[in-house]
């Protein structure tokens, strides 16, 4: 074989301009780029180093041919004019990787087969003896890819892709690759503050891949030493003279690094579940030396290797996937940037975000941005240099007001430091003694102000009725800016926030940016701690969506209305199990269910029907096709001692009133405005079935008993044939307590009784 060969080195999707500059110091020459892959001419001995020493690539490919490819039969044809029995022995094995399509060869796995085929068959022995397929742990593994007609048919020395370093056995929920992450700090310019001595911190280390990356880009390992199988271990033009002194020149490379006083490098986790998990994944690639991780929440990171020394702190947030997420997420960030500020002044900070807009709440500009593929979701890693410079106060300074920033920022936080006052012309005018930097923190934005201004006043007005009333649960804001289009509810200490969904004419990213204006008002206007606040999308919903498990989250909460106690789930569900909107109605039955037997049907958590036994229903009977929601039925009940004469019925409405023969004195009907259960025939209206359903109902209905019906369905109407023959009352306005005021087409609710 020749001593100059083509090679390729695939990689992630964005890495292709890092690994050509790193493949061409390692020995590549007349490199180029191609789509997560470089390409370019080398020894073997390059090929080996490549192996050894690439932090960035997945595989190290050495094109043994190409060829044309018209169709099956020439691609057959192509790969047996190879000579393998320079590669493989007739008695080894072999996997085959194939990718691209064209010529006739639509179907990878069919064009792997026909590579396959005509290995076996060219080293096919007179005895029978011919190679195995072990797509495990072959003894060579082959790569052909079709490019427009052309095929390149390659070895794959690497074996396993090269991002395996061998020390992550223990991962995370979302972890990146090593290739990823070493490129991110390769990007975040560690090897540079490295060489400096400098510090690096992660203040969300997950299992430990940053910090295990960093301590080997420091202490100057080769990622791949430990390697014990590689894709040449058994390939017959393999050097293991070439290899050996390859790898014996890393040996003691490594060794004179990790004999060099460790950097200061930790790592912090909020979650106690991954301390050790990580600490396992540094102990295998041999860095507990140099890497310590410890237990801590972001909101009290505060790197500290001593006052002097500076360095990078980098992360990767979670992207959250959650319903509720966005929430906890901004206030991640939010937090993240305050103690940036006000803890890492004078360092560099890198956040690799699959959520770019959340890294503009941090409160700091980023001096520049790259883009980056984890898989398939596009990232940004912002670069931030963490001087006051770059704070996001919303005050403008003048140069002379920076130039003292600067300087107290700069200065050692045990000293006395003069930071003088400024005359009006931005001239320092006398010193005054400080004892630390001061650090101003982001503000609101002007429309996040005006969002928490009309908050704070709704709350003001609400909760002195609400205190009155004994109401722990109400609404304190409905879209009441039509640039905010959320509905905020309070749960004792907790807010619950729905987000309309905003129309077609409005920019998304406009959309988004104002939630989260208003998410990083909620806390402050509220006082609410940031943990507490969950958020949803509203959107209409087909079918049960609605009523269906978003979240396993299973935190139930205990809420007090009206004397009795109610369970509320604030993250599973884009409903809380609570109504609040229909508050009054269920006084309303508490006060009128004195010896009344009571039907509640479209039940849903039965909250109306604990207030009916509440007030002394003589019994109660609830209908609902969800089991779900019965259980959470059965436990509202049991939470206030009605276990007797409360009977729970699963089942769809409109059957379960043509088969019942039961006589009730008080029926609530609070229906969808639409389902489609697969448990129930055909699918309810409920502007097209509500005079049947009405019908039934009323035929249960007991001599002078009442009828309560609503329904939350905006362009309801009622049909003529319901008001001539009952007595009808609509009952809306009485229905509305102070909170939905401002919202008064929430619901509509009627009372009805037989002429």
């Amino acid at each position: 074989m020749s001593d100059r060969h083509e090679l390729f080195l695939t990689c992630p999707k964005g890495l292709e301009g890092l690994l050509l500059e790193e493949a061409g110091q390692l020995g590549l020459e007349e490199a180029r780029e191609h789509t997560s892959a470089i390409r370019g001419l080398g020894s073997l001995e390059t090929a080996y180093r490549l192996c050894l020493w690439s932090r960035l690539a997945n595989r190290v490919l050495l094109v043994l041919a190409r060829f044309p490819v018209r169709d099956a039969e020439s691609l057959y044809e192509g790969v047996l004019e190879v000579d393998w029995f320079e590669h493989l022995d007739p008695a080894g094995s072999l996997a085959v990787e194939f990718s691209g399509n064209g010529s006739g060869i639509d179907n990878t796995h069919f064009g792997a087969l026909k590579v396959k085929d005509a290995i076996v068959d060219k080293l096919r022995q007179a005895d029978g003896t011919r190679p195995s397929v072990d797509k495990l742990n072959p003894d060579m593994r082959v790569h052909l890819r079709l490019d427009r007609g052309e095929a390149i048919l390659s070895l794959d020395l690497s074996g396993h892709s090269l991002h395996q370093r061998g020390y992550r056995l223990q991962q995370g929920a979302a972890p990146l690759k090593e290739n990823l992450a070493a490129a991110v700090l390769i990007r975040a310019g560690w090897p540079r503050i490295a060489a400096e001595g400098g510090a690096l911190a992660d203040p969300m280390c997950g299992v430990g891949t940053f910090l295990v990356e960093a301590a080997m880009i420091a202490a100057d390992v080769a990622p791949n030493m430990t390697r014990q199988q590689w894709g040449f271990s058994q390939w017959l033009g393999h050097v293991p003279a070439i290899w050996s002194r390859l790898h014996a020149e890393a040996e003691q490379r490594a060794a004179a690094g990790m004999a060099k006083p460790p950097l200061w490098i930790r790592g912090y986790e909020a979650d106690p579940r991954l301390i050790q998990p990580a600490r396992n994944n540094i102990e295998r690639a041999g860095m507990g030396d140099w890497v310590k991780v410890y237990q801590g929440e972001v909101a009290t990171f505060e790197p500290r290797p001593d006052q002097n020394q500076k360095g990078l702190v980098i992360c990767n947030p979670p992207y959250g996937e959650r319903l509720g997420d966005e929430a906890s997420l901004l206030y991640l960030y939010q937090n993240l940037g305050e103690r940036l500020r006000q803890a890492c002044m004078g360092w560099e900070a890198a956040v690799f975000t699959g959520a770019p807009d959340l890294g503009k709440r941090m409160g700091i500009r980023s001096h520049k941005q790259y883009a980056f593929w984890n898989g398939a979701l596009p990232c940004k890693l912002l670069l931030i240099k963490v001087l006051p410079d770059q704070f996001v106060t919303g005050e403008r300074r003048t140069p002379a007001q920076r130039q003292v920033e600067r300087e107290l920022a700069s200065a050692q936080p045990e000293e006395v430091v003069e930071a003088p006052k400024l005359n009006k012309n931005g001239n320092p005018i006398k010193p005054a003694p400080v004892t630390s930097p001061v650090v101003e923190l982001a503000r609101l934005s002007e429309g996040g102000q005006m969002f928490a201004n009309r908050l704070q006043k709704n709350l003001k007005q609400l909760g002195k009725w609400a205190k009155r009333e004994g109401i722990t649960c109400y609404r304190v804001y409905d879209a009441d800016m039509p640039e905010y289009a959320l509905a905020v509810d309070l749960y004792h200490d907790w807010v619950h926030v729905q987000e309309y969904a905003a129309p077609k004419s409005i920019d998304p990213e406009k959309a988004q940016a104002r939630l989260f204006d208003a998410l990083a008002a909620l806390p402050q206007a509220l006082g609410i701690d940031k943990s507490k606040v969950v958020i949803k999308r509203r959107e209409r919903q087909a079918g049960t969506k609605q009523y269906q498990r978003q979240s396993t989250q299973g935190q139930f909460m205990e809420v007090s209305e009206g004397g009795v106690k109610l369970l509320v789930n604030l993250t599973d569900y884009l409903d809380t199990g609570l109504f609040l909107d229909h508050r009054a109605m269920r006084l309303r039955i508490q006060r009128e269910a004195a010896g009344k037997r009571f039907l509640n049907l479209f039940c849903y958590t039965a909250t109306a029907t604990v207030h009916a036994a509440k007030g002394g229903a003589r019994n109660t009977t609830s209908v609902d096709l969800s089991k779900t929601y019965l259980d959470w039925a059965r436990r509202n009940l049991s939470l206030n001692g009605f276990s007797d004469k409360n009977r729970l019925e699963q089942g769809d409405v409109m059957a379960w009133l043509e088969a019942d023969s039961g006589e009730y004195d008080l029926i609530f009907i609070d229906p969808p405005t639409f389902s489609n259960s697969k448990r129930m025939e055909g699918v309810f209206d409920v502007q097209r079935d509500h005079v049947r359903l009405l019908d039934l109902a009323m035929a249960r209905l007991a001599p002078g008993g009442v009828l309560y019906f609503s329904n939350n369905f905006r362009k309801f109407q009622l049909e003529a044939d319901v008001l001539q023959r009952y007595a009808v009352e609509e009952i809306s306005a009485q229905t509305l307590d102070p909170d939905y005021a401002r919202n008064p087409k929430i619901h509509r609710a009627w009372r009805l009784q037989a002429q």
